[in-house]
């Protein structure tokens, strides 16, 4: 463990090799040289177009190359068949993917870059034995910095020299409220030891000098940026469920290409007509359209999202939301409202609410006043009260009784800083012409009544025993059990600066409170009926924590509180162990605790969300399936960490997300299971040409006007769907739940899918029929009947598609029970559907590029009853599936 803040300053000055005076520019270029330029040294840089290149790489992307560099060599081998059209096509939807991937992955990468933003671009140092401006890259290991208010820290640096030095933490160590610094060690851990500044903190007020024994990748900063490096991209659920799906589909369109056009070429038919064939099969099972179709549907969930304050950065973390069973979340601006401010007073053994007038009648309110004015230091400016969050609360409520420019007249002349060791501050005024001093004493209660033997009772200073410091101890119990953040207030006079810390007379206690969101509640009992647990993890105190979370109904029943330093010795198996409970808060935790906590519950099988501000929750962000950042109060490298960032930092904000992600979870399975159900009418063509001998019934052309035109706006308009009624009351989807599943399979292709097949065939062969046409004569590509039958067909699947897209807006709820007119997209879709059937029906530019052709009103009618035959036969099914029927929940549940 590093020592820098423990050992004596002539022996760190030794260690570092410098002194007061700084180092001269020799030295510090040679220091340059040896321990490298003051930098985050964030990742190793790839060309773009290298990162473009790798999204080409996936399975679906190649499967489709191969199939367009097939339907090339097609056209090479016998021109004018279509072929060339098909190749681009294909191409051109592998490049519209890559692109969308590439768009995605790019914003990945600002996360570790964003480290950079937290380091200052110019420090003053003392070079030469005199104050110089320099680049901070620049700085070195034995540099005297510099310190004033406002400055970002620009290395780790132990201080030598400062006056009122009050340094903000919270963005490395997560610590509430920054501390004046100490010469002196005062914590064991190095990050709490007040004799120490860090790379990336912010000095909030006063000024010093401190000497860098840490700069670059060494700092603490650093050891965040390389665990950040360090820890892996989790793939967000709908990720890998639509990997998942690509190698299904593509497994079988590679084995039925591969077995048809061998039986193609063993039935005699020529290598290139079998050639065309196989991309056909190809082409006819591979949902073209879904990509893009889930992309955009993403991209609606993600606006629905940020006009309820949560901004989507990665698209697929949309549905990642709605697969979450453990939320972690930080407390303070979360759950509470981040506004602290003095809730209760005790003076005369006596409770009053802050804003009971009725307390300004008590003696000792004034006394009290005085102590909260003087033993603090933020201070009133034209804007308002700056400082300490504490202290601005305690001058608020001052300057409510007693205005603060009343007590300007005190002059400091001693003070002794409050730090977590010593849970006190002490403050010694000269008051006006007056001999005596007065000192001021305001901290943890236990700390301060063991200092005090007298109590201030009615302006009259009687004896503090044990009866009192019982009543005492009594009250402050109830204020910690009800949330408050409780300080005890003492004074005395004296004579001297050199003050021993007994003595004192107490007057009272001061309870503050950061009241918590008042939507919370509602937010954690949704969370508890839709089986998410929710775990606190805050650097705050334990009592603070637990009470909190009783108010909000976090903790309800036995609730265990597992602090930092408990953790630090916990063996991983009874970390997860301890996970198990049903109600857990964990207390003053520290940036690798949390990253452990999340990875423990990944190990368990949980999907974890994860909330933090600082740069400190960057490496958990980043682990977490759902890293999510407070946009109000969160640093610019947390924010970039994240998968979504909190507009309002409100808790409930995750709460009505995952409704969200939920909801489009349950949309991108309808309209695949829409989308997978023209498969089956798009390919038994083409086994029937092999089988049967029949002229190819469905071009591949017509499947990628289903496949990229017909069917993505209805699709998209399921992706729009509204939530069903029970989206919150059900339990978090397993994460064995597939989206490809057996009975969606069964379902598009095993029974709709043969449906619309049946409707195709039915229209073509009636036309054939219709026609003059007998079985086994062969009919050109540009044969008038052909194209007349081929556009029957294509028109069967769309009019049973539109019958397919209104059974799939609901899994089990009755379409009767629904507003068939409520979701405008999926009717602007239809319409849209039947278009483009008019377009490429009836207009001579679309005939010539599909090689379609005019139908008659009646050749449409004879897909109707299929289609009525598909609303029918489904809404018996989920009739089926209310009423529990073990038979068809087990094979017609999708």
């Amino acid at each position: 463990m590093s020592q820098e803040h423990k050992i004596p300053l002539a022996s760190f000055f030794k260690q570092v090799k410098s002194s007061e005076s700084g180092l001269s520019s020799v030295e510090a270029e040679e220091r340059i040289n040896e321990f490298g330029s003051n930098q985050l040294h964030v990742q190793k840089k790839t060309p773009e177009f290298v990162k473009f290149l790798h999204q080409f790489k996936n399975f679906f992307a190649i499967l489709l190359i191969i199939g367009g560099a097939l339907a090339f060599l097609a056209e090479n081998l016998d021109p004018g068949q279509g072929n060339l059209y098909i190749a681009f096509a294909l191409l051109c939807v592998v490049l519209l993917n890559a692109t969308f991937t590439y768009l995605q992955e790019r914003q990945s990468e600002k996360i570790l870059e964003s480290f950079n933003k937290m380091l200052p671009v110019m420090v003053n140092v003392i070079r030469e034995n005199k104050e110089q401006r320099i680049d901070a890259k620049k700085i070195v290991p034995g540099d005297v910095v510099m310190l004033n208010e406002g400055d970002r820290v620009s290395a780790d640096c132990r201080l030598i020299e400062h006056t009122q030095l009050k340094v903000d933490m919270s963005s490395l160590t997560g610590e509430s409220e920054p501390q004046l610094r100490h010469l002196e060690c005062t914590h064991e851990n190095i990050l709490e030891s007040r004799n120490m500044v860090f790379s990336g903190t912010l000095v909030q007020s006063g000024h010093g000098k401190a000497v860098v024994y840490a700069t670059g990748m060494e700092t603490q900063i650093g050891n965040i940026v390389q665990l950040t490096k360090e820890t892996e991209e989790i793939d967000s659920p709908i990720r890998t469920e639509l990997n998942i799906f690509i190698k299904i589909i593509s497994t079988i369109a590679i084995i039925l290409g591969v077995v048809f056009f061998i039986i193609s070429v063993a039935t005699g038919k020529s290598g290139i007509g079998s050639l065309i064939f196989a991309i056909g099969i190809i082409v006819a099972n591979v949902p073209e359209g879904l990509l893009p179709t889930v992309t955009l549907a993403l991209t609606m969930a993600s606006k629905r999202m940020a006009k309820k304050n949560a901004l989507i950065k990665n698209l697929e973390s949309v549905e990642t939301l709605g697969s979450t069973t453990v939320i972690c979340t930080d407390k303070t601006g979360t759950l509470t409202q981040n506004r602290i401010s003095v809730n209760t007073i005790i003076v005369n053994q006596n409770e009053y609410a802050a804003w009971d007038q009725q307390s300004l009648n008590e003696k000792g309110i004034l006394r009290a006043c005085e102590i909260m004015s003087l033993c603090n230091n933020a201070h009133l400016t034209n804007e308002g009260f700056t400082g300490d969050p504490t202290e601005t609360a305690l001058l608020v409520y001052v300057n409510r009784i007693n205005s603060v420019n009343n007590y300007a007249d005190r002059v400091r002349v001693f003070e002794k800083p409050f730090d977590s060791a010593t849970k006190r501050m002490i403050t010694v005024h000269q008051l006006p012409e007056q001999e005596l001093l007065l000192a001021s004493l305001k901290g943890a209660p236990e700390i301060v009544l063991s200092r005090c033997d007298r109590i201030l009772l009615e302006d009259k200073i009687v004896a503090f025993d044990e009866i009192r410091k019982k009543q005492t101890l009594t009250s402050y119990q109830r204020l910690a059990r009800r949330g408050e953040r409780v300080l005890a207030l003492a004074y005395r006079e004296t004579e001297t600066h050199d003050l021993i810390e007994e003595n004192f007379i107490f007057v009272g206690l001061v309870g503050m409170l950061d009241p918590h969101r008042p939507e919370v509640p509602e937010a954690l009992e949704k969370c508890r009926k839709a089986g998410v647990k929710v775990i606190m993890i805050t650097g705050d105190y334990g009592l603070t924590a637990e009470a909190i979370g009783r108010q909000i109904g976090l903790a309800t029943g036995q609730c265990r509180i597992i602090r930092g330093d408990e953790l630090k010795i916990m063996e991983d198996e009874t970390l997860i162990n301890a996970l198990q409970s049903p109600e857990i808060i964990f207390a003053r935790t520290t940036p690798i605790q949390k990253l452990r906590i999340v990875k423990a519950l990944q190990s368990m099988g949980e999907i974890v969300t994860v909330t933090g501000d600082g740069v400190n929750d960057a490496p958990a962000l980043k682990n977490a399936d759902m890293g999510v950042a407070m946009g109000l109060i969160g640093t610019e490298v947390a924010k970039e960490a994240s998968n979504m960032i909190l507009l309002d930092d409100n808790f409930a904000t995750i709460v009505d997300a995952i409704e969200e992600g939920r909801t489009i979870f349950d949309n991108i399975k309808k309209f695949i299971a829409y989308i997978l159900t023209s498969n089956i009418p798009e390919i038994l063509p083409f086994i029937a040409f092999v089988l049967f001998d029949l002229p190819l019934p469905l071009t591949v052309v017509l499947i990628l006007a289903i496949d990229l035109g017909t069917d993505i706006l209805p699709a998209l308009g399921l992706g729009a769907e509204s939530a069903e009624s029970d989206v919150m009351n059900r339990p978090p989807r397993s994460r064995n739940e597939r989206l490809l599943t057996r009975n969606l399979l069964l379902m598009s292709y095993g029974i709709v899918g043969m449906i619309q097949a049946a409707a195709g065939f039915f229209t073509y062969f009636v036309i054939l029929f219709n026609g003059g046409w007998q079985w086994g004569e062969e009919l050109a590509f540009t044969d008038p009947l052909y194209r007349t039958a081929i556009t029957g067909f294509f028109a069967s699947i769309i009019i049973c598609q539109v019958a397919n897209v209104i059974i799939c807006r609901t899994r089990r709820q009755s379409l009767l029970n629904m507003n068939l007119f409520s979701n405008h997209l999926l009717l602007i879709g239809i319409a849209t559907e039947l278009v483009l059937l008019g377009l490429i029906t009836y207009i001579p530019v679309f005939n010539l590029f599909f090689g379609t052709a005019p139908l008659q009103a009646w050749h449409f009618l004879l897909s109707i009853p299929f289609a009525i035959f598909i609303l029918v036969g489904d809404e018996i099914r989920r009739t089926f599936i209310r009423k529990n029927n073990p038979f068809v929940l087990k094979w017609l549940n999708w």
